[in-house]
């Protein structure tokens, strides 16, 4: 058989030529995912002007950095393209201990870097710091769909495996004092499990240790039992911990339909402590009204169709097709429902907790491993392309 592209070396077969509505599809999630990215940019730019003035930095500093994050992002999507889906499972469980190891470097070495109360960074010499959790959330999903897609269905070692790994992976992360995150990664988790096909009943006594493990240290940190509390009751203290969903809150009904338009947002201006980060889409939606919210969940939800699309595809496959969908299943959930929570919590649906808004919030590492994550899905929707066949 004879190709007319280099790309033909890769291990990948194609039983026929792809066909044009397959890509289209790869087209169009790229586009997808450039429209999220400049959106979030233009967003941040203008919520992050004033308070990077107000810390004594350039107007554009945030902006500039996480422009540097997503051009670093860009970079690794279109480089995933070439590479063979063989090689990144051979290098998953690398991927996995470099994951772990740097967790550990962040927590026991000097170059772990501690903010807002938080040992959460590292930083070696002049580089950009780094938030290894970031890394382990992708590289554990990856290495579970991994051990995922060679289980029989009836061994329990790939069952407890992925289980150790999920749970060690929560253990480093919750250390760092990430609670929400570490939530946030077990829900996306025991959701692949599901997926999978773990029984019911398994799943379920796996979650009476974990239920009672997060209330533990739900408890044990005092900070976090004032956030419950100032959330089943906003008027115990509306000018304390509830003041930032109070004036998220606000700044959201204040937009009306058309928005006070870009760059004209008021509560950016110091009302809103941090608004570039967990609190970004309130900025969205004073600035851009309704209208920008809409925009933002159309993309959110054609994200997520190509998402559980390629991975709904794949799943029931065996090996290396099954290792993609579970893959990407799992990559699809954490992203959306991560989105999901930030906008909860700033809409006062759930208490407040430090998650960011993907492609929007303030945070290199977080927008880099986004990046990295929707890479991995536009080559997955690639090799569905290969096989020349439709989706359905």
């Amino acid at each position: 058989m004879n190709y007319n592209n280099y790309d033909d070396l890769f291990v990948e077969s194609r039983p026929k030529p792809p066909s044009k509505a397959l890509s289209k599809e790869a087209f169009l999630f790229t586009a997808i995912v450039l429209a999220l990215l400049f959106y979030g940019l233009i967003v941040l730019y203008s919520a992050s002007y004033d308070e990077a003035f107000q810390n004594g930095l350039k107007g554009s500093y945030y902006f500039t950095r996480q422009l540097l994050f997503a051009l670093l992002g860009l970079i690794v999507y279109t480089i995933i393209r070439w590479i063979p889906i063989s090689l990144i499972r051979r290098l998953t469980p690398l991927l996995l201990l470099a994951s772990f190891g740097l967790m550990l470097l962040t927590l026991f070495t000097p170059w772990g870097v501690t903010r807002y109360g938080a040992r959460r960074w590292i930083q070696i010499g002049s580089l950009p710091s780094f938030q290894p959790s970031e890394l382990l959330k992708v590289s554990a999903n990856l290495f579970v769909a991994l051990l995922l897609s060679k289980w029989d269905g009836k061994s329990l070692f790939t069952p407890i495996i992925s289980v150790v790994t999920l749970l060690f992976s929560s253990l480093l992360i919750i250390i760092q004092k990430d609670y929400s995150t570490t939530l946030i990664f077990l829900l996306g988790a025991l959701a692949l499990l599901v997926v999978a096909g773990f029984k019911v009943r398994y799943l379920l006594l796996l979650m009476v240790p974990l239920t009672v493990a997060a209330t533990l240290f739900l408890l044990i940190e005092p900070y976090r039992i004032k956030r419950v509390v100032s959330f089943l009751f906003p008027n115990i203290d509306p000018s304390g911990l509830n003041w930032q969903v109070q004036k998220a809150l606000e700044a959201i009904k204040s937009g009306g339909v058309f928005g006070r338009g870009l760059g004209n947002g008021v509560y950016k201006l110091g009302i809103i402590p941090e608004v570039q980060n967990d609190f970004i889409f309130a900025s969205l939606a004073e600035e851009l009204g309704v209208v920008g919210v809409l925009l933002l969940a159309l993309l959110l939800l054609a994200f997520t169709y190509y998402g559980f699309r390629v991975a709904l595809h794949f799943y029931r496959r065996e090996g290396e097709e099954r290792f993609m969908g579970y893959a990407a299943f799992g990559i699809t959930f954490m992203i959306i429902w991560q989105a999901i929570v930030n906008l909860a919590v700033v809409t006062s649906l759930l208490p407040p907790t430090g998650i960011p808004l993907p492609f929007f919030s303030q945070g290199g590492t977080n927008l880099l491993m986004i990046l990295v994550e929707c890479g991995l899905l536009y080559k997955f929707i690639l090799y569905r392309e290969k096989e020349g066949t439709d989706y359905e």
